[in-house]
């Protein structure tokens, strides 16, 4: 058998595009073009004056149909991204009392913050163990549940769903499931996200849809005097947001390129297209892992695989990293395992801009780099 580093992946078993990471995630080269074509009004402008506004109306009517928003529904954007948007909702969306559905890195941050808040009581935490899920149970002092969509740490994703019989905001953190995964909006009052994930454009910025009843929320709050920091003021996000802005500065690359998938996504039949092709993507990985003996799904409940970003353990006579380093040296790339989870793993993200055919490419140099490892 040949060395590691003598493995050679013939060129015809190579996927198209190799980039297969959990973000900054594959960026189409469409997207490119669209914000050259934008660059000599645009880029170097004013983000409050006509041409960014534009751009920032673009993303948030897009998103308002990729969503299919109810009446009422508000499309908020601010600069940070979703760690940034966990502070800020410690400050304007949490009341007094939170429950975390917590299981995985992601979603114990949140909680982390929760608990941290000084203004806030101890929140009550639900924890699933790494693989699988953790689910909310009605408690009366909660005013919010809050939770993952989809673990990105680990590939699992539930379904978002209203706890019954309460009044109580119900959050989800989307940040690697939004236009991935199928969401019904009037399971959610928060539902917030990243660029950098399925919207193949670069982070710090925060996108947030809220419902009548999370809008409500931010100004109930706001009146009480809470301190804030500005940066971190959602009525202030939600009030530039609605003139087509952002309180400060964002990256002008991002809300473009932003702009320009959700446009791809809509072109092309929406969510029902968007999750219809991450499904045929995960399915292929996963089926293909259940056919081989050195390959198994980390996520044994068929019902929490996540559509968006799947985790395969391997035998521990193959070493992931080596099995990575060359994939790597051939263009094939980030399919590293989540580092704090520490596990012989592949994580192999196929947001909407990866083609399924490169998926199942990935699948056959992955065969061929074991069979000649031996």
């Amino acid at each position: 058998m040949p060395a590691a580093d003598e493995i050679v992946i013939p060129a015809t078993l190579l996927p198209a595009d190799g980039r297969f990471g959990a973000g900054p995630s594959k960026v189409r080269t469409e997207q490119i073009a669209a914000l050259a074509e934008l660059n000599p009004t645009y880029l170097g402008t004013s983000h409050r004056q006509a041409p960014v506004r534009k751009q920032v109306a673009r993303l948030r009517s897009g998103l308002a149909q990729l969503f299919n928003l109810p009446e009422g529904y508000e499309v908020v954007l601010g600069n940070g991204g979703s760690t940034a948007f966990w502070d800020a909702a410690t400050f304007g969306l949490i009341k007094n009392t939170a429950q975390f559905a917590s299981f995985g890195e992601f979603g114990s941050k949140f909680a982390s913050a929760a608990t941290s808040a000084p203004h806030l009581a101890d929140p009550e935490v639900k924890k699933g163990e790494p693989g699988t899920a953790a689910y909310f149970v009605f408690s009366d002092p909660v005013d919010a549940y809050c939770t993952p969509h989809n673990e990105t740490s680990t590939g699992v994703a539930i379904t978002p769903t209203r706890v019954a019989d309460t009044d109580a905001l119900m959050l989800f953190d989307a940040t690697s499931a939004a236009g991935g995964l199928a969401v019904d909006p009037t399971q959610f009052d928060v539902y917030y996200f990243g660029p950098q994930k399925c919207f193949g454009s670069d982070g710090g910025l925060w996108v947030a849809l809220f419902s009548p009843a999370a809008l409500e929320r931010v100004a109930r709050i706001s009146e009480t005097g809470r301190w804030t920091p500005a940066s971190l003021d959602l009525q202030i996000a939600i009030d530039n947001s609605r003139l087509e802005q952002t309180y400060n500065t964002p990256s002008l690359m991002t809300i473009a390129t932003m702009a320009e998938q959700v446009d791809w996504f809509n072109g092309n039949g929406g969510l029902t297209w968007t999750t219809g092709r991450t499904s045929e993507s995960s399915n292929i990985l996963y089926s293909w892992a259940d056919a081989r003996e050195w390959a198994t799904p980390f996520v044994s409940n068929t019902a929490e695989r996540s559509g968006v970003v799947a985790t395969i353990d391997l035998d521990d006579s193959i070493s992931v990293d080596v099995v990575s380093r060359i994939l790597r040296r051939h263009g094939i790339v980030d399919v590293d395992s989540y580092r704090k989870l520490g596990r012989n793993q592949l994580r192999v993200s196929v947001f909407p801009a990866v083609d399924p055919v490169d998926v199942q490419a990935f699948t056959e140099c992955v065969d061929f780099v074991v069979e000649n490892l031996g």
